[in-house]
Parts: C-alpha cells; sequence; structure tokens
C-alpha cells in the first residue's frame, strides 16, 4: 500500500474545493505575465533555483505566481523538485526527510523520488521523520502551483529544514543538483510584523542581499533563512545568476492590516551560460580530471601512465592556480596554489592537487578510503592589481565580497583568501580579520605600508563522486 502525507492546510492557507484552487492559481499564473521575449535567463534553459513565500494565497499567492510563472514553458522538462522550508511546528536538528511515498493536495498525489532520497542516507545531516511534516504549511502551500505548471510529470524531495548550517544544506542539495530536469525551490517569507513602510525598506535590503548571495541571513530577514542561506551558497559554487521577480507584503493585500505585515518575495537563480549543470567548458573538465587522475595515481587507485590530456594552448600556457578538495560533507580537505604564473598551467594544477591532498600542513595526508565522494575544484587566478588604501575602512569598503580573492602582505608576512572565502565570511571587517590572523597578524591589525592587492578568478568545480 502507498502510503501519503494527506493535505494540512487545504481550506485554511489556500481552498481545498479543487475547482476553487484551479481557478485561483490560473487566474494567480495567468496575471504573472511572462516578459515578450519568452523566460528571462540562461537561453534554452529553465530557471534552476526559486524563492516563493508561503503564506496564504490571499497574502502572497500573487508574488508566488510570479515564480512558478517562470516554469509554464518547461512542462514535461522538470522531473525532479527539490522542495526545502523551514519548520514551524517541530524543532529538529538537520534536515527532515518523510517515510511516505506520496503527498496529497486537492489537485491530487505528488510520488515522492525515493531514489534520489535513498542518495542522502549518507549525509549525517538527513534525519527522516514524518513528525515535521505532518502539519508543515511552508512546504504544503507550494505544491498545488507545482502542480498547475509542471502537470502530473514530475517527482518530489520534500525537506523540511530546522538548525543546520549553510554548507550542511548546500551538501544536500549539490548531492541531487542534476541538471535542467531538476529545479530547487526555497519557500521563506521575508520580514515579520513590522510597520507598512518599515518592511517594505527592510524586505528591499533582504532582497539585495539574497540576490547578492549572502549566506548569513538572520531569521528575522527570513524565516527561511536556514535552507536560503544554503541554497544561495550552493547557488554561488555553481555560478547563477539572480533575478527578483516581485516583492510585496500582507499590507498590500485588501485584507491586510498595515501596522504589522508579512514580507514576500519571489527571485529565480538561472545557470549562466558557461556554467550549465554537466557542461563545463572544455578547459574546466580538463584541468579537473587532471587533478584527479594526479592524485588517483598517487593513492595507487589508477596506472603511473596518465591518460593524455587535451594539450590546448591554454593548458601550455604559464597559468596561476589553487585546488581545493572537499569531502562529502562540503568541509574543506586541502587547498594549495600559487599565485604568480611560473609553469604551464596544467602542471601547475597537477602540482597544486597532489599538495592539497597529501602536503597541506593543516590536514594529514590524503588516504585512499577517503577518495571516494571527495570533490574537487580549480582556481585559475589572473594577475592580482594593488588596491588603493589609506585606511583600513577605506580597504573595506573598496572590497567586492564574492568576487575579490586578496593578497595581504606586510614586512614578510603574507597571506591570501580566494574568493570562494566570502561564502563563510561575507561581511568584508570579517574576511579582512581572518586574513590578517592567517598572516600571523591581530585581527585589529592595521599598518600605513600594509600591502593589499586583489585579483579575479574562474573556478571549476566537479560534482561529488561517488566512487573511486
Amino acid at each position: 500500500m502507498t502510503s501519503i502525507r494527506s493535505a494540512a492546510v487545504a481550506g485554511s492557507f489556500y481552498p481545498s474545493d479543487p475547482t476553487a484552487l484551479r481557478a485561483i492559481l490560473t487566474h494567480g499564473l495567468s496575471a504573472a505575465v511572462l516578459p515578450k521575449a519568452g523566460p528571462v535567463g540562461a537561453a534554452g534553459h529553465p530557471p534552476k533555483l526559486l524563492v516563493v513565500p508561503h503564506a496564504g494565497y490571499v497574502y502572497s499567492g500573487a508574488v508566488a505566481a510570479m515564480a512558478y510563472a517562470q516554469l509554464a514553458p518547461w512542462r514535461g522538462r522538470i522531473s525532479l523538485v527539490l522542495l526545502l522550508g523551514p519548520g514551524h511546528r517541530v524543532a529538529i536538528r538537520g534536515l527532515a526527510a518523510p517515510t511516505v511515498d506520496a503527498f496529497e493536495t486537492p489537485l491530487g498525489r505528488i510520488p515522492l523520488d525515493l531514489e534520489a532520497l535513498a542518495k542522502l542516507a549518507k549525509l549525517p545531516q538527513m534525519v527522516w521523520a514524518d513528525r515535521p511534516h505532518a502539519q508543515e504549511h511552508s512546504l504544503e502551500v507550494q505544491l498545488p502551483f507545482l502542480q498547475m505548471v509542471l502537470g502530473d510529470g514530475f517527482k518530489l524531495v520534500p525537506l523540511v529544514v530546522g538548525q543546520a548550517s549553510a554548507a550542511e544544506v548546500a551538501a544536500v542539495l549539490d548531492c541531487l543538483w542534476g541538471g535542467d530536469e531538476t529545479l530547487i525551490v526555497i519557500s521563506t517569507d521575508l520580514s515579520h510584523y513590522l510597520p507598512y513602510a518599515q518592511a517594505q525598506a527592510s524586505d528591499a535590503s533582504t532582497a539585495q542581499r539574497i540576490l547578492n548571495f549572502a549566506t548569513d541571513l538572520r531569521g528575522e530577514e527570513a524565516c527561511g533563512a536556514a535552507p536560503l542561506n544554503g541554497a544561495l551558497l550552493a547557488a554561488r559554487r555553481h555560478q547563477l545568476r539572480s533575478r527578483l521577480l516581485g516583492l510585496i507584503n500582507s499590507g498590500d493585500s485588501p485584507a491586510g492590516d498595515r501596522s504589522r505585515v508579512v514580507g514576500y518575495g519571489a527571485l529565480a537563480f538561472d545557470p549562466a551560460p558557461d556554467a550549465l549543470a554537466g557542461e563545463l567548458e572544455p578547459l574546466g573538465n580538463s584541468l579537473l580530471a587532471a587533478a584527479r587522475q594526479a592524485i588517483e595515481v598517487a593513492l595507487g587507485l589508477r596506472p603511473e601512465a596518465l591518460p593524455a590530456a587535451a594539450e590546448s594552448a591554454e593548458l601550455q600556457q604559464a597559468g596561476a592556480s589553487f585546488v581545493s578538495l572537499h569531502d562529502r560533507q562540503g568541509r574543506l580537505r586541502g587547498c594549495v596554489g600559487r599565485l604568480e604564473a611560473s609553469r604551464p598551467l596544467l602542471d601547475d594544477v597537477r602540482a597544486n592537487a597532489l599538495a592539497a591532498a597529501f602536503h597541506d600542513s593543516r590536514f594529514a595526508p590524503l588516504r585512499a578510503e577517503e577518495w571516494p565522494g571527495m570533490q574537487l575544484e580549480v582556481s585559475l587566478l589572473d594577475a592580482a592589481m594593488p588596491l588603493q588604501a589609506g585606511s583600513e575602512s577605506e580597504a573595506l569598503a573598496a572590497l567586492r565580497p564574492g568576487i575579490d580573492g586578496v593578497i595581504l602582505e606586510w614586512r614578510g608576512r603574507h597571506a591570501t583568501f580566494l574568493p570562494q572565502v566570502w561564502q563563510q565570511l561575507p561581511k568584508a571587517a570579517d574576511f579582512m580579520a581572518a586574513l590578517k590572523v592567517k598572516a600571523g597578524l591581530p585581527a585589529d591589525f592595521w599598518a600605513p605600508d600594509l600591502q593589499l592587492s586583489r585579483y579575479p578568478v574562474r573556478s571549476f568545480s566537479e560534482a561529488v563522486h561517488g566512487g573511486q
């Protein structure tokens, strides 16, 4: 027999009558007209990630429809939806997956993707429990929209997110990232119970932070901060492009009280042309393959003779790179590189891969039993440019979070952070303080002759490997 999670908030958050529900959804989706040129995003590809609200349809349905209308052209192409939202009723540690076979709404049943859920069983942040799902509205209110725009041709992975770090959530998403067939939906409202004008200002600021891939959102900014921070971390790693679709609050509804409102936003994140899942540019594929092969030879997992790589001109030119290793949980396991180009790029990547795996002084040498599931990232550094700043405040103002790699030098001491470090330290002051500590200086140190430089990075990251 099929086990079902039945609708819990039909008749309160949205109509329980199928005819009335379809009418409301049809009206909202029709009103959310797409641009005449068609869906915005990477040409020929659906959005990868949507951020949507989860209040009653009378309050947030219109802005939610702005997000779901983006999916109409991709009916039949999207076959898996990863749906994450906060838990409002049951406190949990980690991410809770249900044990049932399907979720039900007045529009019918949605089967769960049991094979996809099984892939998450290896992650320690996952728990398996139906109680967090039983009365949870943050996920349920999204289901009728998905049924209307995608039909019955998709399966669902619903996860209630409790106390979980951005890295833990991102690791779950990376595990099931997939390609165009997989959509990620993050359910969250924004500010709660502020006066109308104050809420507008707060939500506009939060929306901008989401568009800039902030990973330190707080609960007072977005009640779904935990799943959202993790999704934004994953979105940044996969080089998605962000856009705001709509921003309102409950005071904009005829039923709303403007003295205490709740904010709602709709945002979409699209794959960039050069970052589409499974479509790394040839250079990235070659470098990741070379790094992986070098480590596997050193571990005794493949013959000494490396397969010949495509010897493109760019691979043979002098280049500067860093190679990073992350384990199944997304934790750093090694990172070594060079700031200046002094040898052919292919040789530099191979050497840095071996150094990251076996000679990063922060970690024990990599063992063969650790290799399955290890993820590699290759970062290519462009030339560093001096950052002119007469004071630390000027330096902090000039830094571009998420973009700049930074080099710090002072009287023989030096350190660098790749742009990826902004994911853990999104505030410029924290980023700079940690960089100084890495150089062996006090976190509050500053000197007139301290030198800063910044550099851009092209980053290539592979999917998590399940075997050797």
